[in-house]
């Protein structure tokens, strides 16, 4: 069975928290410092996961403000 990386499991993690409501559109997410020791890695995978994320669009990065969860539309 295929090792998932670090980076995958941070990301799908926080996809989890975000569909369980854990994290509700416009939350800001822990700061990057607070998510390495919550999930006992470097700052390199937990990075990498939000970029993910960021692809996904299911997160915003704001320069100097954090990380938050993207507002969801709903469909009409």
């Amino acid at each position: 069975m295929p090792r998932i990386s670090d980076r995958q499991r941070i990301a799908q993690d926080i996809r989890d928290k975000v569909a369980a409501g854990e994290y509700a559109p416009g939350d800001k997410l822990p700061s990057l410092r607070e998510l390495t020791v919550q999930y006992g890695v470097s700052a390199e995978p937990v990075r990498s996961a939000l970029l993910i994320l960021q692809a996904e669009g299911l997160v915003q990065g704001h320069q100097g403000k954090g990380v938050y969860v993207t507002p969801r539309s709903d469909p009409a």
